[in-house]
């Protein structure tokens, strides 16, 4: 008698063939619920292209500050790193979505779910543990058939 380890009791001849492309459909899901977020929150950093807001400037100057071994430091090169939050907010998530260097994009948005998880320690178990997790999932499953990086074939 043989062992089933499938979802299903019986392996359908439909799930057999359907089972490549609802796997590229949820990659495609886990690359877009990982873009929205980070995109939306680079939008409100800009007015204007390249065009660093006042407010985001504020935030790395004034409000954020690196929770590191028991202490709060402020942000090294402030200005830079909001200017560089706000490029990598919109440039990476565009990347996610189109599938273009995914998995280069979806390791950027992980170190800065790191970086955000210093700065934002309460954080955790809200939103960042979902972004980490996504982030490594795309990693290691890569883009899935409905991407770029497949279409040009350094994807799968």
């Amino acid at each position: 008698m043989r062992m089933q380890t499938a979802i299903f009791p019986i392996e359908l001849p439909y799930w057999r063939a359907a089972k490549p492309y609802l796997a590229s459909l949820a990659q495609l899901a886990l690359r877009i619920a990982l873009a929205v977020p980070f995109y939306r929150s680079g939008m409100t950093k800009w007015d204007g292209f390249l065009n660093l807001s006042d407010s985001a400037d504020a935030l790395f100057t004034d409000e954020f500050k690196l929770h590191l071994f028991g202490g709060e430091y402020p942000f090294p090169a402030p200005h830079l790193m909001a200017y560089a939050s706000g490029v990598m907010e919109v440039l990476l998530p565009t990347l996610l979505v189109f599938g273009l260097g995914t998995r280069l994009a979806a390791l950027g948005l992980l170190g800065m779910t790191a970086v955000i998880q210093l700065t934002e320690p309460d954080g955790w178990a809200n939103f960042h543990l979902i972004w980490a997790a996504t982030a490594l999932a795309i990693l290691v499953h890569g883009p899935g058939k409905i991407s770029l990086d497949a279409l040009i074939g350094i994807g799968k």
